[in-house]
């Protein structure tokens, strides 16, 4: 097959962009924490790139998308990235890119989702622990999962596919990781939650971003890296990838406003972090369902996540974890909401390898698929990193003291403080409006 230098250069910016999206998150997490604990939070993203890079080329890549014969993972074998020079990814069918530039793309995929679940632990976890999580859960849980739900399998001259992902092969429609990105995160960052327990003074101290310019920063690298991520999953510069931007677009813009409404109408004002996080949550649920939908249909589906994630995380406050950055409001509900509206707004019309859903008629059945793979994956996801967590919890301790979380985890843990002069928070008595203002967003007390 002959190489498209067209496609081959749009793979390798998109891959470039979602590398981006790390750094991006970086920012956003570290804007929304405290003073004393910004290092420590865009240190877990950082050192996440660095551990996944190099597992993905050890064998994450052959354990993701290896030949196998087996729909639960890919080749249990180290990759051999060498042997592929030369070739072209044959991933339900041959794409006329260097298998390399697949490579490259689908690694920085593994380098964000384990980098999103370090939100749900902010100002609490040691340095170390984080360290040896990550190549366990990529492991044992990213891999695999991203084995059912992306690898299409091996599609020989004759049409005929082998060693697809079990979900993939069911028909679950997920174009760039609603399921095995976003679900699989927030429900990892559930898991860690409980396990890690409540911050020193939840709900009672307050715990306001520290920087709300660094959040707003963050939420742009990240609005912009996800072109990549969602147009980039085309693997090729065609119609798919247009309807994939535009869908993007469409729907985080929807998902800001709707975040807006809904805040405005209970709390009677807008917020910066209002804005960031339901441009996120947008993000968020479009990824599955960026190339199956139509751009009106995007509107909605951003609208209706704007709205459920608003809502969704106040759900810490009423059952009592304390997911720190709301990881589980945003990406477990996003996830959710963009994977199952599929089922009801997909449509043949805008991508023949798609599906119908409810309104085009299509039925219920794959509304049932959607809701099955996000189901398991969840299930999968909570249980898996559950036990992981809780391992090394009894083994070398996943937590800091007490003291040394009040002292604060940048000086702790790094040995290093962000500013000059920390930010210093008045109490909320001085404040009780900017407190109940605040109290609705990542950071409720």
């Amino acid at each position: 097959m002959t190489i498209s230098a067209g496609d081959t250069a749009w793979v390798l910016a998109s891959a470039a962009l979602v590398l981006l999206m790390t750094p991006g998150l970086a920012f956003f997490y570290g804007g929304l924490v405290r003073g004393k604990s910004v290092v420590n939070m865009m240190m877990m993203s950082f050192m996440t790139i660095g551990i996944v890079s190099i597992l993905w080329v050890i064998y994450g890549y052959g354990w993701t998308f290896g030949d196998s014969n087996s729909g639960y993972i890919g080749a249990f074998s180290l990759s051999r990235l060498d042997e592929l020079v030369g070739g072209v990814p044959n991933n339900g069918g041959e794409y006329p890119i260097p298998h390399l530039a697949f490579v490259a793309f689908q690694l920085m995929f593994a380098i964000i989702t384990p980098a999103l679940i370090s939100g749900a632990i902010a100002d609490r976890a040691k340095f170390i622990a984080w360290c040896v999580f990550v190549p366990l859960w990529v492991s044992f849980v990213y891999f695999p999962v991203a084995h059912w739900v992306f690898d299409f399998g091996t599609k020989d001259a004759a049409g005929n596919v082998t060693g697809a992902g079990w979900l993939a092969k069911l028909g679950l429609l997920d174009f760039a990781g609603g399921t095995a990105v976003h679900i699989n995160a927030g429900a990892a960052g559930l898991a860690l939650a409980i396990v890690l327990g409540r911050r020193v003074g939840f709900r009672k101290d307050p715990m306001r971003p520290h920087n709300l310019p660094l959040v707003l920063i963050g939420a742009g690298l990240l609005w912009f890296g996800w072109f990549g991520f969602n147009a980039g999953s085309a693997l090729a510069a065609n119609d798919t990838a247009a309807l994939a931007l535009l869908n993007t677009q469409v729907a985080t813009a929807a998902a800001l406003v709707g975040w807006a409404v809904v805040e405005r109408l209970r709390d009677g004002h807008f917020t910066s972090v209002g804005a960031a996080s339901g441009a996120v949550a947008g993000l968020v649920a479009i990824t599955p369902a960026c190339a199956f939908v139509s751009p009106w249909a995007a509107v909605l589906l951003g609208l209706a996540a704007g709205a459920v994630c608003a809502y969704a995380v106040n759900l810490k406050n009423k059952f009592g974890f304390d997911d720190s950055l709301d990881v589980v409001g945003v990406h477990l509900f996003g996830g959710l909401v963009g994977c199952l509206l599929i089922g009801f707004f997909a449509t043949t019309k805008v991508n023949s390898l798609g599906a119908n859903g409810v309104l085009n008629g299509g039925g219920w059945s794959l509304l049932g698929k959607q809701a099955f793979g996000a189901g398991v994956v969840a299930v999968f996801s909570f249980v898996a990193t559950l036990i992981i967590a809780m391992v090394i919890d009894k083994t070398i301790g996943f937590r800091v003291s007490a003291d040394d979380e009040r002292e604060g985890i940048d000086l702790v843990e790094h040995g290093e403080i962000a500013y000059a002069r920390q930010v210093v928070v008045p109490d909320v008595a001085d404040n009780p409006v900017e407190h109940a203002e605040q109290s609705m967003f990542h950071h409720a007390d």
